[in-house]
């Protein structure tokens, strides 16, 4: 299980990166620095999932279930991963569409 929810918090960050088309190198450390801390990713096996999340088509709210559901009672690590997706958000030019993903998650993670 813990193999699917780091899949798919990759893929709740990486979103962001690939929605703005934003530079992968220099996003990467932002990115392998999260994955580290929140699966011991070594930065190395972060940023090759990282350009494999890029090159894949995937179910972004599939995702957003899986994790919804791992997390079902913890709130504050829901509020931690939204904290982590905002910082991606501003780490570079920030969008209006960042922000509508950014709602659609939060919206989702937090449904009665």
């Amino acid at each position: 299980m813990e193999k699917k929810i780091k899949e798919s918090v990759g893929i709740l960050l990486a979103h962001i990166i690939k929605t703005d088309k934003r530079d992968i190198e220099k996003e990467a450390p932002l990115f392998c620095e999260i994955m580290g801390q929140d699966f011991a990713c070594s930065e190395e096996e972060a940023k090759v999932f990282l350009y494999e999340i890029m090159d894949k088509e995937y179910d972004l709210d599939k995702h957003i279930e899986i994790i919804s559901q791992a997390l079902y009672d913890d709130r504050i690590s829901k509020f931690h991963l939204l904290e982590q997706i905002n910082h991606v958000i501003y780490s570079d030019e920030i969008s209006e569409e960042d922000y509508k993903i950014f709602e659609n998650i939060k919206n989702k993670l937090f449904e009665c």
